[in-house]
Formats: C-alpha cells, structure tokens, sequence
C-alpha cells in the first residue's frame, strides 16, 4: 500500500474561497441582458450559483472520503499502525464529518433553491442567496477541526512504508550498524548510507529475488529499546518486526565503532531472539582483530551464508 500519493486536504477557509469563486465565475458568465422576463432570469442566475456552491463543496468532500484508504480493507499491518500513530477514532468521526457536510450542502442548497424559486420580489432573491452563503459557511467551519486532522493524518500516513504481503526479511539492530549497507548487497537496491547514526529516517524497502519469486527486504531503523519514548518510525519498526518478519537478519557491530557496546547489542539480541528466527551477521570485521572475531560466542553468517539459509526458509515456509 502506497501512501505517499494521498492528496492535501482543504481546510474550510479554502473550500468556501473555492465555491464562491467558481459560482461567482459561472454567474458572471450568464448574460441577462435581453432577457423578457427579468424575475425568470435572476432566479435561474442564483439558483445556478447554489448549484455550483452544493457540487463543489460535494465533490471535494467526497473526494476527501475516495483518496483515504478503506480501513476495512487494509492489511492487518496497516491497520495495527494506524491505531498507533494516529487518534483512530478522531480520523474515522472526521469522516463522519464529511458526510455530515455533504447532507447539510445539499439539505441547504434544495431549500434554498426551492424558496428563490417561490420568492415573488426578485430584489429579495439576493437576500435569499446570502441567507444560504451564511448557513454554508457555518456548516464547513464546523467541520474545520475534522479537516485540519486528516490533513495530520494525511502527513503522518505519507511516512509509512510500501509494504506488501508477502515473505518478509527484516534486517534489525542499533543504528549506523551497517544495515542498510546489508539491504544494498542483498538487494542491489540503493537506500542512503552515510557514516552517522539515524541515517534511516524510514523503512527501506528492497526485493532478494528467488527465481521467479521475490523476498521481502525491510531495512528497519535502529530501535533505542525505550517504548516510552519511541518516535513515529521506531514504532513502525517495531510493528514491523512483530507482524511481518518471518526472518529477522541482525546486524551486529562487533567493532562497537557505531556507538552501541557489545553489551547493548546482547539485550537487543536477547529481546528479539524469543519467537522469531534470527540469523546474525557481522558487520564491520575488518576493524576488529581476528581474536576478537574467535571469541564471539553466537553462531553467525557471511553475506553469501544469510542469503543461501534466506533461500532454505522461504522454501521450507512453501512446503
């Protein structure tokens, strides 16, 4: 699922500029002159414009209701994450909202419609007019604050990742531990690399191909082991690693030059090695010893050893 191509979401102030203009351009373009039966003419001129004003405020609100995904149809991730990031009852009453406004629009706008078409004084059709411009104005205001929060949701949505249902490798551990580095070898995707911590300001996402199937590969940020204060992609990776990973590939720093000690990295590894399967892989040897590389104590994987056992469990998960 892809969300980075949710459009911005009007607040009210622009929606109501919108209308008025686009039924201000239409009336303006209808000639009256000529006309035999004044009265006639300015009751079709303002009944036009209502019309205008009720499809414009309609088909952006349900425009609104379209680009937002289903959350009934989202796969189980999505919508775990979406209870985690966002006020999940605050985005789904905003949609609620929306379609409150559409009802009062189009309520307003048959009423209004119906009293020019009645009115028999046609100086009073304007004062009839600006009646209705001030009861729609009231009811978009109304629906501002549930506007302005799914345009936060919208942007907090743009960050999530494009995760697809399918065999998934997580490749997990502290920050500027060589992971990314790890995704692009495995991969030949090309994600950022830099030489400072937190280079991964989302979840990167490559495919390991396996014939004429691919594998998953989700280049998560490095987890600080403090829920309490886990920023919007920490939480998503650890969603990640609990929902989607059939395989978590942890890299470890055994050169301890990305800032994490060897101890750190142990009640990392110890947090994650309970439930899933987890393969270990060295990354930056050539810093450390060859003693020191001895003396590690877990069993651990070249490059060419975590793709081959990668190969064996996606296979073994198809049996």
């Amino acid at each position: 699922m892809n969300f980075q191509t949710l459009p911005p979401v009007d607040n009210s102030k622009q929606l109501l500029n919108l209308a008025f203009k686009k039924a201000r351009e239409k009336a303006e373009g209808k000639n009256m002159r000529g006309q035999k039966d004044m009265l006639k003419a300015i009751k079709q001129k303002e009944s036009l414009k209502l019309d205008i004003i009720k499809d414009v405020l309609a088909s952006r609100f349900n425009k609104i209701l379209r680009d937002f995904p289903e959350t009934e149809k989202l796969p189980q991730f999505y919508h775990k994450l979406m209870h985690l990031t966002l006020d999940f009852p605050k985005f789904k009453q905003s949609f609620g909202a929306m379609k409150w406004a559409i009802d009062k629009v189009c309520f307003f706008q048959k009423q209004y419609v119906s009293k020019i078409n009645q009115e028999k004084n046609r100086f009073k059709i304007g004062q009839i007019s600006k009646e209705f411009y001030g009861r729609i104005s009231s009811v978009i205001k109304q629906v501002d604050g549930n506007l302005k929060y799914l345009e936060e949701c919208r942007k907090i949505m743009k960050s999530y990742p494009d995760i697809k249902e399918m065999f998934t490798v997580c490749i997990y551990g502290f920050p500027n531990v060589g992971k990314t580095t790890l995704l692009n070898k495995l991969t030949g995707s090309k994600a950022e690399v830099a030489a400072y911590s937190f280079t991964t300001k989302s979840i990167n996402v490559g495919y390991f191909k396996l014939g004429e199937e691919k594998i998953q590969m989700l280049d998560v940020p490095g987890i600080l082991a403090r829920s309490e204060k886990m920023n919007l992609v920490e939480l998503q990776a650890e969603l990640v690693l609990e929902e989607l990973a059939n395989v978590i590939v942890f890299v470890y720093d055994i050169s301890e030059h990305g800032g994490y000690s060897i101890e750190k990295q142990e009640q990392l590894l110890k947090k994650i090695g309970k439930e899933k399967k987890v393969l270990i892989y060295l990354s930056k040897t050539d810093l450390v010893e060859p003693e020191t590389l001895e003396q590690f104590k877990h069993k651990h994987y070249s490059l060419e050893e975590i793709k081959a056992e990668i190969v064996r469990l996606k296979e073994q998960s198809n049996a």
